[in-house]
């Protein structure tokens, strides 16, 4: 029997339906704070303590030109202006996905890590387009924008004993209200690096892509340990000798996270619509 039949004997049929129906989206109301770096502002204006906006204005280190600058990298202000639309529409959809999320955690017996900052800053995304763009000549920043999965972002965690299920059980209910999986990446069988599972979800009433990362305590804090690690390793002037040393510090924490029992052999559920879409596999942005 598979891991998400397992899951589902947890809950009684009257359960799944009772819980998935008591989270409607709410009504459109102001979009709550952001991110772990700096939220940014909504249209209506800038949320308390932003330092951005999402209105196409310059938004760090600007030379007046409405575009973006900062960290070696740049936006002029017509891709700047994109972002920023992206991040507009981001915040709206984060309306109608955290009660899906939150009702998957509830059910599945998750606890939810950091949903203050399930929404990512205008600097970080930006950056994040930036360097995309860099990196690949003739990537446009369209192109790169289709690639964001992490704009709206959350993380579910169990203890060790009940990963593999709530794990499964979690998914299953992002994928009967709806959202289908458009990436699964689970490396918890890889010999180094990164241990978790990442997954994105595209939210049917919007269209907007989100991402949920399934941790245990011990990989989680392995993350956080090794984020400021990762994100020098990713800079376009970082040398690839540094990369080397970068990579094999992040290595050697993840090298002492605990594999769950079950982990390993999680996969993404059918959606109810379409196909599952292949997995992928690559370290998510903290």
């Amino acid at each position: 029997m598979t891991l998400h039949r397992t899951a589902l004997r947890a809950v009684s049929s009257a359960a799944l339906v009772t819980a998935l129906g008591l989270v409607p989206a709410p009504a459109a109301t102001a979009a709550p704070a952001g991110d772990r770096q700096s939220p940014a502002g909504v249209s209506a204006g800038l949320l308390p303590g932003a330092h951005g906006d999402v209105s196409g204005k310059t938004f760090k280190g600007g030379p007046g030109d409405g575009g973006w600058h900062g960290d070696g990298l740049e936006l002029n202000a017509a891709d700047n202006k994109k972002v920023d639309a992206f991040l507009l529409h981001a915040r709206t959809a984060e309306r109608s996905i955290s009660p899906q999320v939150k009702a998957a955690a509830a059910i599945s017996h998750a606890q939810v890590i950091g949903f203050d900052h399930r929404l990512k800053s205008a600097d970080s995304l930006k950056r994040k387009v930036a360097t995309a763009v860099k990196e690949t000549p003739g990537r446009t920043v369209d192109q790169a924008l289709a690639g964001i999965n992490d704009s709206v972002r959350y993380t579910l965690q169990w203890p060790d004993g009940r990963y593999a299920s709530g794990v499964a059980l979690a998914s299953w209910v992002l994928a009967g209200r709806g959202d289908d999986s458009v990436k699964w990446s689970n490396t918890w069988s890889r010999p180094k690096g990164y241990k978790g599972v990442n997954s994105a979800w595209k939210e049917p009433r919007s269209g907007h892509v989100f991402e949920v990362q399934f941790h245990t305590p011990a990989s989680k804090r392995a993350q956080e340990e090794t984020h400021k690690l990762y994100e020098e390793e990713r800079l376009p002037t970082t040398t690839p000798e540094r990369r080397k040393e970068l990579q094999e510090q992040q290595d050697a924490i993840f090298a002492a996270v605990p594999v769950p029992a079950g982990a390993p052999e999680l996969t993404a559920p059918a959606s109810r619509r379409h196909p599952a879409h292949p997995a992928h596999s690559a370290r998510p942005a903290a």
